[in-house]
């Protein structure tokens, strides 16, 4: 993505006078430096402005450690943390700028405080801001008017999944969707802002395996690095740039569809029973939201279904999707698509759009009571023909039948001559 330069009257950060930074509508004595030096934040209060300081130095120095790279950073970055416009609904929360001052390219982050902007996203707008200073830290001679490069959404994602401290099972499970991945070019070229939640998320955990790809690729983290550092010069055809950064790759698009296999595979082996697994989502099902003024009963999950979440009930929300996703990355596979359903209407009531809502929660407790009961007649069955149609016992209910004392003589004796002259001796003495 290419960002058109706008210019913004700003002096040095050093050099720049209190009257106009009171033009400009900061205060000297609100702003606050991140301890690296390289974040200076305006705006709000010293608790939001040391929580945007504590992230900021925290996902940087997960993208250093990724790329095995020492902190030389050159631009500093101004974040100005400033309330959400009422009146103008259609400015976007978080917008990132680029001017020139006296000592060089300065950059600017905005995030506007609003219910619509996530951890998530200011995670995903620090690291950004933070690759597009490496990728013009080492660029004299920028003009005015120049176009800046953007650092592709997909290689943003993909290193934030790939930090030590994410839990990555929540990708397995958006890879676990019946949904092709496509060609790796138009992956590649996916503007991730027009998806929504859900496939949001599924972008995420493609961007974490193809990250990872090239991260597990022949000096992989220095070639990543590299590859970063030549984005102000990339051209329009990205899996070509790509391979020019990492010629040992021989088959981009294979390796990544492969990398998602083994991750999908890896966790397969812990999953939930059946019983289990609808046991849980029955427990997360009757869960209570809190009511609209804190003073009615709880609300379960039907009830938005005719009215609107307010700000409590969405973050109620969120978190409830979030242990649905938790859910689903070990549920048994005949009720994971019940429960990726839930977690999509869940996401949709965050966003306030509740239409159809109530006939899609209808037909998904259907839904679930249908396998729940189908599932049960088969433990019965096969119950069944264990106790009254096997020749030789499974051996799975020798548990229960040794407290009866009658697992051995259910055992059935070998016929080998050894085995006949044991049995014979045991009956003799």
């Amino acid at each position: 993505m290419k960002i058109q330069v706008r210019w913004i009257f700003f002096f040095s950060l050093f050099a720049i006078s209190a009257r106009s930074l009171h033009a400009l509508g900061f205060e000297l004595s609100e702003h606050s430096v991140s301890p690296s030096g390289q974040f200076v934040i305006y705006g709000a209060d010293a608790a939001d402005r040391g929580a945007i300081s504590g992230l900021a130095e925290h996902t940087k120095t997960n993208l250093l450690s990724l790329l095995k790279r020492r902190d030389n950073w050159k631009i500093p970055v101004v974040i100005n943390l400033q309330p959400r416009a009422v009146n103008l609904p259609e400015i976007p929360s978080t917008q990132l700028r680029f001017s020139q001052t006296e000592t060089g390219v300065k950059l600017q982050l905005d995030l506007s405080a609003s219910a619509n902007i996530t951890p998530v996203a200011i995670e995903h707008e620090l690291a950004r801001v933070i690759i597009v200073e490496m990728i013009y830290r080492n660029q004299p001679g920028i003009a005015p008017g120049d176009v800046y490069v953007d650092p592709p959404t997909w290689l943003v994602d993909g290193l934030l999944a790939s930090a030590p401290d994410q839990n990555h099972s929540s990708f397995t499970v958006a890879l676990s969707a019946p949904i092709s991945a496509g060609r790796l070019s138009e992956f590649l070229n996916l503007r991730p802002e027009m998806l929504d939640p859900s496939s949001r998320q599924l972008y995420r955990a493609r961007s974490f395996t193809f990250v990872q790809m090239l991260i597990d690729s022949a000096d992989g983290r220095t070639r990543l690095g590299r590859y970063i550092d030549k984005l102000a010069f990339s051209s329009n055809d990205a899996v070509a740039d790509l391979r020019a950064a990492f010629p040992g790759i021989r088959d981009f698009e294979g390796s990544w569809k492969s990398k998602m296999a083994d991750l999908k595979a890896a966790t397969e082996t812990d999953l939930l029973t059946f019983s289990q697994t609808d046991e849980s989502l029955n427990e997360l099902l009757q869960v209570q939201f809190p009511s609209r003024d804190g003073r009615e009963a709880p609300v379960l999950l039907d009830g938005f279904s005719r009215t609107k979440p307010n700000l409590a009930q969405r973050r109620a929300l969120q978190e409830f999707s979030r242990k649905l996703l938790l859910l689903a990355s070990r549920a048994n596979p005949v009720l994971r698509p019940v429960i990726q359903d839930y977690q999509q209407i869940a996401d949709q009531l965050v966003l306030n759009r509740n239409h159809g809502v109530e006939k899609r929660l209808a037909e998904l407790k259907s839904l679930h009571g249908r396998l729940s009961a189908r599932m049960s007649d088969i433990d019965d069955y096969l119950n069944w023909f264990e106790a009254a149609k096997l020749e030789t016992p499974s051996g799975m209910f020798d548990d229960h039948l040794e407290a009866a004392g009658v697992v051995e003589s259910r055992k059935p004796r070998r016929r080998d001559a050894l085995s006949v002259y044991l049995d014979a001796m045991e009956m003799e003495f």
